[in-house]
């Protein structure tokens, strides 16, 4: 019945987005792979893989006019026409100022692209719906992040990669194209109020910033590392795939303990786990078989911090009406460290392995001891954690079922014992 109903309209939807995923968890670790090939230093390299974060960051800002004016369907071929141009342009021309500006135009595009697809999966869900819609949209994503990788381990030259990429996104524009979906009706971004955020609930907002400069750093910095260790591409998109896997498989298991001992302590176990796991990766013996274990532990904890720090927001703040507005600045802020991370951790890693490990050490643990510091949600406070993809625009907390407090209610697990008093941090 929900096959029939909800899912086969959309299906069409749901492969637009695997498309884009495929292509988008390819492109990301070939870049920066590809360029080091070409004796490009980690800086320059950190440079270019920061604009596309910083288009992603403007797609956030800008994109909604034009979809707003020209509607869904032409919006779409237009940020599909643009990425496609910008894969092609790093065929004909190789140049790190101009690929720095393709970067930025294919981040804007693609984080365009998932605002339209978002949209109209939310407008073709109804509350009851939203939960397993959302749930499939992050499996699908993560699947197709990591099929991207194997796609790296065929013998393709790197004009075939971009190539690919450019052929995945048209494929998605043809499914769009031909699809009878209506268009939904796209209400105004209204941007939440970031300082009254961080004195509210500052836990979410730091949570969020960390999380987006570790998966940032996880895309674009550490297939370098794994490059320079090993000199071996297959390795590269192994490990990358393995720790894509683990971060979806984290997320229902950690969903269901965060859920039931809260996020406070979900998050520290995340910032003190990766702590453990960089420290490991910086002193393991250089070994293929211990750097694909630590690449699946740590994709368990880096893909987790996000989901839970939104979590976090929604437990703290009562009104249902503020989610939506909450979830985009927490985005905003996970987009920012996302940005943030390559143009850093670029100028680090060519100067030192172990500082690199050290810094992304020193951020983890922080964050475990600032979340220790927070006080704890009181049981009947506590919303329902979401499972989201690992990359999204800005139009995905409307899907949030948590909108709907019934859905809340009767997805909050049962508690035993008292509760202790609450204090929003």
């Amino acid at each position: 019945m929900l096959f029939r109903q909800t899912l086969l309209p959309i299906s069409s939807l749901f492969l637009a987005i695997a498309l884009l995923a495929t292509g988008y968890g390819m492109l990301m670790t070939y870049i920066g792979v590809f360029l080091k090939q070409e004796g490009l230093s980690e800086s320059i390299i950190g440079i270019i893989n920061a604009a596309f974060f910083l288009g992603a960051i403007l797609a956030s800002i800008f994109s909604q006019k034009l979809i707003v004016t020209v509607g869904h369907a032409r919006s779409f071929s237009a940020f599909s026409a643009l990425m496609v141009i910008s894969f092609l342009g790093h065929v004909l021309v190789f140049d790190p100022y101009i690929w720095g500006v393709l970067r930025l135009i294919s981040g804007f595009a693609f984080y365009a692209l998932l605002i339209v697809l978002e949209s109209w999966l939310n407008e073709k869900s109804t509350h009851e719906e939203r939960g397993r819609v959302l749930a499939i949209y992050t499996i699908i994503f993560f699947l197709a992040t990591a099929l991207g990788q194997f796609i790296l381990m065929l013998d393709v030259t790197p004009a075939s990669v971009f190539v690919i990429g450019s052929v995945l996104v048209l494929w998605s524009l043809v499914l769009i194209a031909i699809t009878k979906i209506p268009q939904p009706v796209m209400r105004p971004f209204e941007r939440y109020s970031m300082p009254r955020l961080l004195s509210v609930a500052p836990l979410a907002l730091v949570g969020s910033f960390v999380g987006g400069f570790f998966v940032g750093a996880f895309y674009t910095m550490m297939p370098l590392y794994v490059l320079k260790s090993f000199d071996d591409g297959s390795a590269v998109a192994i490990f990358m795939a393995i720790s894509i896997l683990g971060g979806l498989l984290a997320q229902w298991p950690v969903g269901t303990l965060s859920d039931r001992y809260g996020r406070r302590k979900l998050i520290a176990w995340a910032g003190f786990f990766s702590f453990v796991i960089f420290m490991l990766m910086l002193i393991a013996p250089n070994s293929l078989g211990i750097l694909y274990g630590l690449g699946f532990l740590i994709g368990i904890s880096l893909f987790s911090i996000y989901p839970l720090s939104v979590a976090r927001a929604n437990d703290v703040f009562d009104e249902n009406k503020d989610i939506v507005e909450i979830s985009r600045t927490l985005l905003f802020s996970y987009g920012f460290g996302s940005f943030l991370a390559p143009l850093l951790l670029g100028f680090v890693l060519g100067y030192s392995v172990v500082v690199f490990f050290i810094i992304l050490a020193l951020f983890a643990v922080g964050l475990g001891v600032f979340a220790l510091m927070r006080e704890r949600v009181a049981d009947d406070h506590l919303s329902v954690f979401v499972a989201v993809p690992a990359a999204s625009g800005a139009a995905l907390a409307e899907m949030d079922p948590r909108q709907d407090e019934q859905w809340v209610e009767e997805h909050r697990p049962d508690f035993d014992g008292e509760s202790s008093d609450y204090k929003p941090s």
